[in-house]
């Protein structure tokens, strides 16, 4: 008995000093960051930015890989790769929709959040000629018409976001499809549509005029910039999150202590000012930056959304 109980602490510290070596030797080559995104888009910026910092953090190389040609092609790629914390993927929601539609050679299952670089929640904003002041007017006001909400292109984030919040709210929408950011403000300013799912960035300027008027944010929590709109969560409409998030995941099989080291020094460059300065270049602040547990579920949350979204559209084969 006392030789097999010797022989099991044995063993049992044999495995915590492997455990302790496979830490303290990784990362033993460069780290891949993966990304669908031409050179100088906003998921190849961030991930740079990041970079900046993450080679002294982490002792050794960093650098963005591009793959073009979808996030399916990205995650193609970086699924092929040994699953061991030298590769990882910079996601954003197009990922998710690519998975749930089914045009991804990985699912959801198969990753795992490492951190989150970005969080530009989605306002819900309406234009001042309405004269509506709340979420509970504008779902009253929908009943006797849809509003006209605009977006970008069908399927995307802005309609999933949209429809998902018609569902949980009882709103009646009316989708209106424009080709970007641009168009979407300029007719709402206009008064062509009369709300719409945008980021503060892209709301800042309608709402510092009073053309636009903030009525609730899709997030878990306050924006800073606005502190006196509530998220929807707070008005009773619990579920609707979303986001313009980026952030990094590794494949579901990376072992877990090293996905552990990623996210310290990750989460450790990102703090660094370099990070924070372009994070308030951009608009946003220190609150966009997430360990592991936060950006593993929000990826989740925003998915099962999306997923059964897009079902209800017929938009998931």
């Amino acid at each position: 008995m006392h030789t097999l109980r010797t022989a099991a602490v044995a063993a049992t510290a044999l495995c915590l000093a492997a455990g302790v070596a496979v830490a303290a030797d990784f990362p033993s080559q460069p780290i891949e960051v993966v990304t669908h995104a031409s050179a100088g888009g906003g998921t190849d910026t961030t991930a740079r930015t990041m970079l900046i910092r993450a080679h002294k953090e982490l002792g050794t190389d960093a650098f963005v890989q591009i793959k073009k040609g979808g996030g399916a092609v990205a995650m193609s790629y970086a699924s092929g790769k040994p699953a061991d914390g030298h590769t990882l993927m910079a996601i954003t929601p197009t990922h998710l929709i690519t998975m749930a539609r089914g045009r991804s050679p990985i699912g959801i299952d198969d990753v795992k959040g490492v951190v989150r670089s970005t969080d530009d929640p989605i306002i819900v904003v309406v234009q001042k000629k309405t004269a509506i002041t709340s979420i509970d007017e504008l779902v009253t006001a929908s009943k006797k018409s849809p509003i006209k909400w605009g977006g970008t292109q069908a399927g995307g984030i802005d309609h999933i976001a949209a429809i998902t919040f018609a569902k949980r709210s009882g709103a009646k929408v009316a989708y209106v499809p424009f080709d970007g950011g641009g168009a979407i403000i300029t007719n709402l300013m206009g008064g062509n549509i009369q709300a719409a799912g945008l980021n503060y960035g892209e709301a800042v300027d309608g709402l510092e005029s009073g053309d636009f008027v903030p009525l609730a944010v899709m997030a878990t929590s306050r924006l800073g910039a606005l502190p006196d709109t509530p998220t929807l969560g707070e008005l009773g409409i619990d579920g609707v999150n979303f986001s313009t998030v980026r952030g990094v995941i590794v494949m579901r099989d990376t072992p877990e202590d090293r996905v552990a080291v990623l996210e310290t020094k990750l989460m450790k460059s990102m703090q660094h000012g370099t990070f924070q300065a372009y994070l308030t270049g951009i608009g946003l602040d220190g609150t966009s930056v997430a360990g592991a547990d936060v950006w593993d579920a929000q990826i989740r949350e925003m998915y099962a959304n999306i997923y059964a979204t897009l079902k209800e559209l017929g938009l998931r084969k």
